[in-house]
């Protein structure tokens, strides 16, 4: 199965177990809009939670607020995005489809990429034990030949991102012939920029309405609520402020599921340092998010630092965390080093000081900023790509697993009557019911025991209880594995703690503390 096909069986799968929907699909839907159902929104809910517990439990100079989604026009002048909140376009006029002309430079780097590691995998299994893979990449001179090529475009794309020259992106689509995927040819149309921000109207009267934006990222809040919070929280730099909270981009070219969409959630902070410290913390919240992602358990190697060559015109530094998706590696979150570009622009706008007057070195300044940016929709494919799985059982049958983080789990754990009678249904409430205030529990009757564990292998539960007739007996029920679908004997009494242990926060969160 090649990984497009396991990607569409994960789309698909979505749907079917009540994961995510399209959008008013009663209607035929909205283009690049997905709706969250049962499961999609706990599992969505336990990512954020685990997000700012990290943020704000884990760490005792970050706080968090939640600031409106409307805000003063003059916030997004200031910030740039009124003037250079855009994206490079381009049509094919065969076709008559719209890409974005980087992401088609980008997805062409990433085909070189997959080639060079094709001819270290033939020099892999022609050297066996003997063979160095960076000496490998370093003499071979197929490799050498598509890594030079390669990092000569990836360099004039970022010239050409950094000078805004919309003709020299075309020239780099033109010189590396990359054809339209759906007409499969090069008949390109010149490249134009579009601004993403959605804009509307504020006021009782439309004539007198003013236009104002729904916001396109979730930081501007942070910034103009810094000296409320630095004052009302009397906070010390450096300090950290976090947020939750939805944004908007009229994506022209969204695509692959819920990784690009035009209304989606952003989990952001920004932390407030010393002009000259910049730097050391930005390499300290690059190690710190890493690790984050990491304790998930998706493989070390799934992940990667992509440093930008092309940095936004408020950063002195940026760098892209990478997941292995099965469409290849992309970005799920970032972490830059914002200057001091965005307090200095509000002030300069709004006319008001915006400093932080610091008692040990008696100086008052406007603060540097580290952000660090996650999308919560990408962390959902990610999590549900990584955990995805068709497996062949020894007996011959197959099962459909989501094997997620159990702390992030929709379902902590299924409660099962073997039967649905012989007093098994009552003692199977009784355990749901001490278990339901602190965890989402399911209870299940229908169908066998062995379609049952099925359903729950679906959506993810890492635990299934079974009441069988020993239950009534002794006190004990069956706990089964959902990864390894082993089976032990536990008693009733000892099951909250064995929920927690598999399955709490704190069993994640402790790998970061």
């Amino acid at each position: 199965m090649t990984q497009e096909e396991l990607f569409k069986k994960l789309v698909a799968h979505c749907k079917e177990y009540g994961f995510i929907f399209p959008s008013s699909e009663i209607y035929d839907g909205l283009s690049a809009v997905y709706d969250y159902g049962q499961m999609g929104v706990e599992l969505k809910n336990n990512i954020k939670r685990y997000w700012w517990d990290s943020m704000t439990k884990l760490h005792d100079n970050i706080v968090g607020i939640d600031a409106a989604i409307f805000m003063h026009p003059r916030v997004w002048e200031a910030s740039g995005h009124v003037g250079a909140f855009n994206d490079p376009l381009i049509d094919n006029k065969d076709s008559k489809k719209r890409y974005r002309a980087d992401v088609l430079i980008e997805d062409w780097i990433a085909k070189q990429d997959e080639k060079i590691d094709k001819e270290v995998e033939k020099g892999r299994k022609r050297f066996g034990e003997r063979f160095d893979e960076e000496q490998f990449r370093a003499t071979n001179p197929r490799v050498a030949e598509i890594t030079a090529k390669r990092n000569e475009i990836n360099t004039r794309m970022a010239q050409a991102l950094n000078a805004n020259d919309l003709d020299g992106l075309r020239q780099i689509i033109i010189d590396t012939e990359i054809a339209c995927p759906i007409s499969g040819t090069r008949n390109w149309t010149e490249v134009r920029q579009f601004n993403l921000m959605f804009d509307t109207k504020i006021g009782s009267v439309a004539d007198g309405a003013n236009t104002i934006y729904l916001r396109p990222e979730t930081a501007q809040g942070i910034f103009v609520n810094f000296l409320n919070v630095q004052k009302t929280g009397r906070m010390k730099i450096p300090f950290g402020i976090a947020q939750i909270g939805k944004a908007f981009r009229n994506e022209i070219v969204a695509r692959q599921f819920i990784f690009r969409m035009r209304e989606f959630e952003q989990m952001e902070m920004q932390f407030f340092v010393r002009p000259g410290e910049e730097l050391a913390w930005f390499a300290k919240w690059k190690e710190a998010r890493m690790r984050w992602h990491r304790a998930l358990g998706f493989g070390d190697d799934n992940y990667r630092f992509h440093d930008h060559e092309k940095l936004a015109h408020y950063a002195n530094a940026a760098a892209d965390i990478e997941f292995r998706f099965p469409f290849g590696f992309k970005e799920v979150e970032g972490v830059h080093s914002r200057t001091d570009f965005d307090l200095g622009r509000h002030e300069e706008f709004s006319g008001k000081k915006i400093r932080y007057y610091d008692a040990e070195t008696g100086e008052s300044y406007i603060p540097y900023v580290i952000e660090t940016s996650i999308g919560v929709d990408r962390m959902v494919l990610q999590v549900l790509s990584a955990g995805y799985q068709e497996e062949k059982l020894e007996n011959g049958e197959e099962r459909t697993v989501l094997s997620i983080p159990a702390p992030l789990a929709p379902v902590k754990a299924a409660v099962l009557p073997l039967v649905k009678k012989d007093g098994l249904p009552e003692i199977a409430h009784r355990i749901k019911n001490t278990l339901r205030y602190d965890y989402n529990i399911q209870y299940d009757e229908k169908d066998s025991i062995g379609k049952r564990y099925r359903r729950q292998d679906a959506i993810g539960t890492p635990l299934c209880i079974t009441v069988d007739h020993q239950s009534a007996e002794d006190g004990t029920v069956t706990v089964r594995d959902r990864d390894t679908m082993r089976q032990e004997r536990v008693n009733i009494e000892a099951i909250p703690a064995l929920v927690e242990s598999k399955a709490g926060m704190r069993a994640l969160l402790d790998k970061l503390a």
